[in-house]
């Protein structure tokens, strides 16, 4: 689950190749059995999966400027705006593809891949494949690698909410409050964003970026491919995706891994959840603390947690009363700094920046944590992925429209949470004078059909805290949890631990899994480079 403007997985065995078109007749027979497909969106989506399975992909090279070297390949899938109007207004959604590596016989068809946000862009997926990354080397043989911008994201009919270069402009404010009018700044920044997405994207195009329709262009995705059912991977709100669509097409899932996972509870989605969220940063920044006092002959920065964070609140007073090199404020530094509790593997990295400005280096931090205002493209793409987080979360569900709410939640997280809460708060502000009607979570259930789901959760995860992979395994019957016990990382399939790599590999290539839920030791902790 994504929580910055700027940063951030049944059947036997199919053998030889999918079918590049499936038969119409045969998607509309394959649709969910549930209470879901009486609707008109489902309908809709139906008559969308039909048409997409008839069209197929016209796969080619893809554009110079996207970045995707051959031999991924590039296409687009066309969709409903709005599944009620299955024969309105379409957009196109981007995809990408590499085939299997392995043989005509051990192709499994397709595996498609979300990473999060909402917001993120999983058109590099197929890229695990082209830079031989040994994890994935195993599934690669099965299955072609598919990664797509989901509607509103990238290449994806991009939505906006503000101008991009005014967007990164720093140094913003801080996003701790010290008085009341600095609270009203923030909530009238927040309604501005707010009124800039409804003028920007349309009102039209904003009341329908949901968790549902993207779901719903899922199941398109995946006619369009021909493949008669899904096998997807999704990390962080791609877990929510995933979920969602598992309950709206549950005879659709092959095989489905979801990773660091969102609570579904519909209690939960989605102010609750970033609220859990505060919590879970404020518990993983302080495993990083103790791991640079850990290595303060390394870093110098204390050799204590105690001594961590009084230089952390010193840098942070600082920057505040002259941001550093004129751009660097406590909300820049925020910016770098949260990289730390999401993953591990930002730990060295952040700790040596801090180390270098400490002993004089300036221009470290500045490079790690102010904006490029040269990087245009780069700032269109910020800008565009918290357009999609906001307007995503806003338009799923019911947010208190209440600033009392806002103020006394946040007010009593801070004092025991400090670390995020306030930026966390604010971030989502919008959704408390949004433009389009709000509408209501998907009830996250097993429905008919729905083959046994992999969970991958470590416990000390920050952005999507443990217990949401523990709801979610209670809703999905027969599921299997695998927990990373004692780690934090945020995206756990991407790190090197047998006991869990095998198992993903062995549930995707073979259909295996465990009869009882597993715990595995947690990876390697990061060691400094240079100690």
């Amino acid at each position: 689950m994504r929580r910055t403007a700027v940063l951030g997985l049944t059947a036997a065995l199919i053998a030889g190749t999918v079918a590049a078109v499936a038969p119409q007749t045969a998607i509309a027979r394959s649709a969910p059995t549930h209470g879901h497909s009486g609707t008109t969106e489902a309908q809709g989506a139906r008559i969308a999966a039909a048409r997409a399975a008839k069209a197929g992909i016209d796969w080619a090279t893809c554009p110079a400027d996207w970045g995707i070297a051959a031999p991924v390949q590039c296409g687009w899938v066309t969709v409903p705006v709005d599944y009620a109007k299955p024969y309105g207004k379409t957009i196109k959604i981007a995809v990408d593809r590499i085939g299997n590596t392995g043989t005509a016989a051990e192709r499994q068809g397709a595996l498609i891949y979300n990473p999060g946000g909402p917001g993120g862009s999983g058109m590099r997926f197929p890229l695990r494949v082209t830079t031989k990354n040994p994890i994935w080397a195993a599934t690669a043989k099965a299955y072609d690698f598919v990664g797509f911008d989901p509607r509103g994201v990238g290449h994806s009919a991009p939505i906006s909410c503000a101008d991009p270069q005014e967007f990164v402009k720093a140094p913003k404010a801080d996003p701790v409050p010290d008085s009341e009018a600095d609270k009203r700044a923030q909530r009238k920044l927040a309604r501005e964003y707010a009124e800039g997405c409804k003028e920007r994207t349309g009102a039209a195009m904003l009341s329908q970026m949901t968790t549902a329709n993207t779901a719903r262009d899922l199941d398109v995705i995946r006619a369009a491919l021909g493949e008669r059912k899904l096998n997807y991977l999704g990390v962080s709100y791609g877990t929510y995706l995933g979920a969602v669509y598992a309950t709206l097409f549950p005879s659709h899932v092959r095989r489905m891994v979801v990773d660091s996972v969102v609570n579904p509870d519909r209690d939960q989605i989605w102010y609750q959840n970033n609220l859990d969220q505060d919590v879970a940063f404020q518990g993983r920044w302080d495993d990083w603390k103790a791991w640079v006092a850990k290595y303060d002959s390394v870093y110098h920065i204390g050799n204590t947690p105690v001594k961590v964070q009084a230089k952390w609140e010193q840098l942070r007073a600082t920057a505040k009363a002259h941001p550093i090199g004129g751009v660097v404020g406590p909300a820049e530094l925020l910016g770098l700094f949260q990289s730390a509790p999401y993953y591990d593997s930002a730990w060295a990295t952040v700790a040596g920046v801090w180390s270098q400005y400490l002993a004089g280096d300036t221009q470290a931090l500045v490079d790690a944590a102010a904006p490029d205002l040269s990087d245009t493209a780069g700032n269109i793409a910020s800008e565009n992925g918290n357009a999609v987080y906001t307007a995503v979360e806003c338009t799923d569900a019911k947010w208190p429209r209440d600033w009392r709410t806002w103020d006394r939640d946040n007010t009593r997280l801070h004092a025991k949470y400090p670390f995020l809460t306030w930026s966390n708060a604010w971030m989502n502000l919008p959704c408390a004078t949004w433009g389009v009607p709000q509408q209501n979570p998907v009830e996250v259930r097993t429905g008919h059909g729905l083959p046994r789901v992999m969970i991958v959760q470590s416990t000390r995860d920050a952005a999507t805290p443990y217990t949401g992979a523990v709801e979610l395994h209670k809703r999905l019957k027969g599921s299997l949890m695998i927990t990373e016990k004692g780690a934090g990382s945020h995206g756990v399939t991407g790190l090197v631990n047998p006991c869990i790599n095998d198992r993903v590999t062995g549930y995707l290539v073979s259909g295996t899994l465990d009869r009882s839920d597993v715990t595995c030791t947690p990876h390697a902790t990061p060691v400094p480079p240079t100690s």
